[in-house]
């Protein structure tokens, strides 16, 4: 059993290729040309390879931009539903504070108003 020298551990003292297959001399006929098979061009696997990670690439960028826009729709959708109900709860407060302001202003003007004439009645 000859391994080649420097193969990992794991491949150490498992037989070559032609120690395990013997051919018999008359098996093959010497006037028989034998055609060699050519074994597969490796650029052209990896060419393969290639293409299969750039349509993996492509369709990892579509599959990401697609859940994106689902993602950026779906948070929209949600924001208002949770900004309208606040807002609206701000927006009334608001308007109460407002109303009270206004009124406290106004009977303040109107104190005011009503002091004065009466000041102006006295004097006459």
């Amino acid at each position: 059993m000859n391994s080649p020298r420097g193969a990992p551990l794991h491949l150490q003292g498992l037989p070559t290729l032609t120690e395990v297959i013997v051919l018999p001399e008359r098996a093959v006929a010497p006037e028989a040309p034998v055609e060699a098979v050519a074994p597969p061009e490796a650029p052209a696997v990896e060419q393969d390879a290639g293409v299969a990670a750039l349509d993996e690439d492509r369709l990892v960028r579509q599959v990401l931009g697609e859940l994106q826009r689902q993602a950026e729709l779906m948070l929209e959708y949600r924001l208002r539903e949770a900004i309208t109900p606040a807002l609206s709860r701000l927006s009334d407060a608001l308007v109460r504070e407002l109303r009270q302001e206004l009124g406290t202003t106004l009977r303040d003007v109107v104190a005011r108003a009503v002091s004065q004439e009466l000041a102006r009645r006295r004097e006459r």
